[in-house]
């Protein structure tokens, strides 16, 4: 069965986004760059909510761009062939590889689990990934920690009423 993984960059003190909306101290350097697109590899489908998928649509037509380096242009590679899935409600259209959700979240990823196919089930967006925490559907948490205190925000981890025992496994 393929497992959901949840892979996002969060500051020390927890946050994705920082109060002002802004997540540019997330600017990957050269080694990061690398681990995200190692970790793309393994991901067979990618979920995303509106701005995750709007902030990603630079991608689709990035390899156009005479600057990218040899990193980028793997990274645009691997991503754009990527299927995708779009949780919005103002959305009536997507473009790519995209395709926009027909169903609810656990709807999505229990059919995308019984369908055949290897890679990942990836999760992006806080909000998305809040939602798929609480019905407990997300199998690996993956966080990039980047040395920065923003100060509050939009939490990697959503608040929740209820203990979550976790294991470290790397």
């Amino acid at each position: 069965m393929r497992s959901v993984t949840f892979s996002m960059s969060m500051s020390l003190d927890g946050y994705i986004v920082g109060p002002d909306g802004d997540f540019n101290w997330t600017a990957p350097d050269d080694e990061v760059f690398r681990f995200w697109i190692d970790e793309i590899r393994h991901v067979g489908v990618h979920l995303m909510g509106r701005r995750l998928y709007e902030t990603m649509l630079y991608w689709e037509t990035a390899d156009q761009d005479q600057a990218l380096n040899d990193d980028e242009l793997e990274w645009t590679a691997l991503w754009n062939p990527l299927p995708k899935v779009v949780f919005s409600t103002t959305l009536s259209d997507v473009q790519g590889t995209a395709r926009l959700a027909t169903g609810g979240l656990a709807e999505e990823i229990d059919r995308l689990r019984a369908e055949p196919g290897e890679g990942d089930i990836a999760i992006g967006g806080a909000t998305l990934a809040a939602e798929a925490a609480a019905l407990d559907l997300i199998d690996e948490y993956r966080a990039m920690d980047y040395p920065v205190l923003v100060g509050g925000g939009l939490p990697y981890l959503p608040q929740r009423e209820r203990r979550a025992d976790l294991e470290i496994v790397e």
